[in-house]
């Protein structure tokens, strides 16, 4: 009898095992197997595609001081989920990284706190490694001084001033202006440009408020009424600086700078995106003559960051309403990502403030944002690694 249980044990076993063997020979096999299912296609995880961006300035910060500051200020952006670093080449008259373009112009290679070293040059290589990308922010654009009366730009090329209907150096929000009308002033600054995207692995450069931008007081120096005069039967310009015809035709100057910026920079690099981040529209035109909804349909903006500052959530709700819905030209919300205000002098919003204003992106299907500027992300370190940015996101195919 116990004979008899042991040869039914150890048959049992013998089937169990070599039914073992053939179930796993089956899956095992793949689409070569014999009746067994192939596995599943491997599958590479891809996250949300948006930009979200800070931006780096020289101003209120110290970051750019140092390459140790830079590899500290990228950590952190890595570890909040920031995946875009926009970051100063051009600030008060200065570039920050050496520029033979000034020294050949100016004498001066880079701004002088900075020299013998290569600020952008340390980002680059510092982001790279941690899979975030850098665009050159070209932040001062036409702008020659802060209340300096044209400062060092203007003190060497005097021809280069813009001039208001006094014919005084144009100046708002005691900014000095250069004639962004005029190309001689216009090549300067597509030198500029071009020596970056030639130079440096930049994943992008960007204009702003300032780039491609005038005062809409500006105008009035002789190159650009004569201008005027050629191409509307002798008549000066008026004497209204806000009239709308006058507004239009030299915002339209500015629209063909656009033009020339975006052809400078896909010249030199196909796969440099070209980002503007200007003021909000239609105040952008009548202020600043930035016709931006025409930049985006022209295809000179390949990425759109408004600057949507506003210091209540009504007021951020409604304008980043009327930015995305009403001026965007249909078909490219993709290339929208707002700019929202975080810090500017010692103030920052509220916690509950800075969650709404992120909020609102949402609703809109915006999934991301510009942040203005890196110093104020430390304050909202928690809510943004623990509550907003916990999912995984790419940085979007923008190039067509």
């Amino acid at each position: 009898m116990v004979r008899e249980l042991f040869r039914l044990s150890l048959a049992l076993f013998l089937a169990l095992l070599i039914q073992g063997c053939s179930s796993y020979s089956d899956t095992s096999q793949g689409s070569g197997g014999s009746g067994g299912a192939p596995p599943p296609p491997a599958t590479e995880r891809t996250g949300v595609p948006a930009v979200r961006g800070v931006w780096l300035t020289n101003v209120d910060s110290k970051v750019l001081n140092s390459r140790e500051g830079i590899k500290e200020a990228v950590t952190l952006c890595k570890k909040l989920g920031i995946n875009t670093i926009f970051s100063v080449v051009w600030n008060k008259g200065f570039t920050l990284y050496p520029s033979k373009v000034m020294k050949n112009t100016f004498g001066i290679e880079i701004d002088t706190a900075l020299t013998g070293r290569d600020p952008l040059k340390e980002l680059i290589e510092e982001a790279h490694a941690q899979n975030i990308k850098v665009f050159a922010w070209f932040e001062f654009g036409f702008a020659s001084s802060f209340k300096l009366g044209g400062g060092h730009l203007l003190q060497a090329k005097p021809e280069w001033a813009s001039k208001d209907k006094q014919g005084n150096l144009t100046m708002k929000n005691g900014f000095e202006w250069m004639n962004g009308f005029h190309p001689d002033v216009q090549s300067f600054m597509l030198s500029l440009i071009a020596e970056v995207v030639a130079n440096y692995e930049v994943d992008g450069i960007q204009g702003d408020d300032r780039l491609p931008a005038m005062p809409s007081e500006a105008g009035y120096d002789i190159y650009t009424t004569n201008l005027y005069k050629q191409q509307n039967n002798g008549a000066l310009p008026p004497e209204d600086s806000k009239n709308e015809k006058w507004v239009q035709w030299r915002a339209n100057i500015l629209t063909e700078f656009g033009g020339k910026i975006f052809k400078t920079v896909k010249a030199i690099n196909p796969k440099c995106i070209v980002s503007m981040s200007p003021s909000i529209y239609p105040w952008s035109k009548e202020e600043y003559l930035q016709d931006w909804p025409e930049w985006v349909l022209r295809g000179y903006v390949e990425l759109l960051c408004p600057q949507v500052y506003r210091y209540k959530i009504e007021e951020y709700s409604s304008t980043l309403s009327e930015a995305y819905l009403t001026w965007l030209p249909k078909g490219y919300e993709n290339i929208f990502f707002p700019g929202v205000l975080i810090k500017v002098g010692g103030y920052q919003p509220t916690d509950e403030l800075f969650v709404q204003m992120i909020e609102e992106n949402r609703k809109l299907g915006i999934q991301g944002e510009v942040f203005f500027f890196y110093e104020g992300i430390k304050k909202y370190s928690d809510l943004l690694k623990n509550e907003i940015y916990t999912e995984r996101v790419d940085f979007p195919k923008l190039l067509k």
